[in-house]
């Protein structure tokens, strides 16, 4: 029960210093996003402000401080020691705030709004893992960017992204949605007209369908028998993604390396073989990363979470039985 005595009266004073309060914490929010987008310029186009509404915020708090938070130059910003000392502890005042802010505004509230992901172009795993999500949170209005580029999830405005390999922003929290290996995988047919590989020395006389990494230009390695990257046939088609590799694989076209998961089904109902079982033990990992800066929203939390579950029992279901043993020198 609230008593007379917790009001705080409407002083012109109290008034004053609320006022101060309501700055500082814009100020800080100023100084965050400035230093994770290493830009005045970017982080007013997120709070709606203009750089030189961000510089003065940022300016007027290095002046209470008595401490520079930035290094600046005409084209660029870089923070400071002391600065890169500050941010931890604005992220962690701005987190504390938001969560507050959450506890009391969504308490009551099933999560809604609008989500923006980033995917992997790939059908088999992630698709109907958000179409299973869709159907358990319809009041989220999902805003998919499905390609196969590396995409700056703070610079963006992503709320959460999905990729492979281990994570390396700072700016960003991350959580593990398991392991997975790759397989050889070519069609009965191919197989047929080619002939089956005994070993992975055999890939030089084979039409291999290779990926090509979007963000080098560069084919993505394959296991070698010794040392350096297989032997490509002249044959040999390429992609930036996964899923025309797959297809042409299914159409005879070659032998591919792809994830388990984005094979299971087609080796399932007999379109594709697998070849050279146990001829690499590889594995690859799929993280859900989402900003570090705040506490999480409703929305960004229920996804994390339901995707963690979702797609660590797919991954489970889709890993070979033989992943553990060792190269058994053919199929």
């Amino acid at each position: 029960m609230i008593c007379k005595s917790d009001i705080i009266p409407f002083t012109r004073e109290n008034i004053s210093i609320m006022r101060i309060y309501v700055e500082s914490i814009t100020a800080i929010q100023a100084f965050v996003l400035a230093a994770e987008r290493r830009s005045f310029k970017h982080a007013g186009q997120a709070m709606g402000l203009t750089p030189s509404a961000i510089g003065k915020a940022i300016q007027k708090l290095e002046e209470q401080l008595a401490v520079q938070l930035f290094h600046r130059s005409t084209r660029s910003i870089a923070i400071t020691e002391e600065g890169a000392l500050f941010l931890d502890r604005c992220r962690r005042i701005l987190g504390e705030i938001e969560a507050a802010q959450a506890e009391v505004t969504n308490a009551r509230a099933a999560p809604h709004g609008r989500l923006k992901i980033a995917l992997p172009v790939e059908p088999t795993l992630l698709l109907p893992a958000i179409t299973a999500f869709n159907e358990a949170y319809p009041t989220i209005q999902l805003d998919l960017d499905i390609n196969d580029r590396f995409v700056d999830v703070i610079d963006e405005g992503f709320d959460a992204v999905i990729r492979s390999g281990a994570p390396i922003d700072s700016r960003l929290r991350h959580r593990k949605l398991g392991d997975f290996g790759w397989s050889f995988v070519a069609s009965p047919d191919y197989i047929e007209r080619s002939g089956r590989p005994e070993n992975l020395s055999d890939l030089a006389n084979h039409a291999c369908l290779r990926q090509r990494l979007a963000q080098t230009g560069r084919l993505m390695p394959w296991p070698a028998p010794t040392s350096g990257e297989v032997p490509v046939a002249e044959a040999t088609i390429t992609a930036t993604m996964m899923e025309p590799l797959l297809e042409l694989a299914t159409r005879g076209r070659g032998i591919a390396y792809l994830p388990d998961f984005a094979v299971r089904t087609s080796v399932e109902d007999g379109r594709l073989i697998e070849v050279l079982n146990g001829a690499t033990m590889e594995t690859g990992a799929l993280h859900i990363l989402w900003p570090a800066s705040y506490y999480p929203l409703p929305k960004v939390r229920v996804f994390v979470d339901f995707m963690s579950t979702y797609v660590a029992r797919r991954l489970s279901e889709s890993s070979r039985p033989d992943r553990g043993g060792g190269y058994k020198g053919q199929s």
